[in-house]
């Protein structure tokens, strides 16, 4: 096969992933939009992961008790049941499913490797597994459920690098003009 061939082959199969790219289904781009994320670093501010909220509405409850002697990792943002929760990065969903503390959860990646968890979730938005999602994106909507039952709505928001839990709240006011329509 001549140089020509060659060149023409490698021309043709860049135009088709060109054209491809983009109508591939979420889960089949999500391991490049993973591998991406993972390098960049961790943001050092982010919006209020619930529409409405501003950072002055915020009360820190890191490592406050909890039932089981667990301590509290993250922080409980109250608002009315139904209000929409946001996503703070751009992230792939690795989760959507429900769990005992948690009730209805998602999980997304996003940037530095940290694992941005939402939690107690009345209903989800329009995201599944492996789905790329922008700051302001709709994951679900405030509600109560998993241990959160009798406690007033509210969305449990937490962050896990490799490493471990940190504590949300820093981050949520670090950039108290920061917002996100959605």
């Amino acid at each position: 096969m001549g140089t020509i061939a060659r060149l023409l082959i490698v021309v043709l199969l860049a135009v088709a992933a060109w054209w491809a790219w983009p109508r591939l289904p979420d889960p089949w781009r999500a391991p490049w939009h993973m591998a991406r994320l993972a390098l960049r670093e961790a943001p050092t501010a982010l919006p209020v992961p619930v529409r409405g909220v501003t950072p002055r509405q915020l009360a820190d409850t890191w490592n406050a008790a909890r039932s089981e002697g667990r301590k509290h990792q993250g922080i409980d943002i109250f608002a009315r049941r139904g209000t929409p929760v946001l996503s703070t990065t751009e992230g792939v969903v690795t989760q959507v499913g429900t769990n005992r503390l948690g009730g209805k959860v998602v999980w997304v990646m996003g940037p530095g490797h940290q694992m941005h968890y939402y939690a107690h979730l009345e209903d989800y938005g329009h995201v599944k597994w492996g789905s790329h999602v922008m700051p302001g994106d709709v994951l679900g909507y405030v509600g109560n459920t998993g241990n959160a039952q009798g406690t007033p709505p509210h969305l449990h928001y937490g962050i896990y690098p490799p490493d471990g839990a940190i504590n949300p709240f820093p981050l949520l006011t670090a950039g108290s003009d920061r917002h996100i329509d959605g």
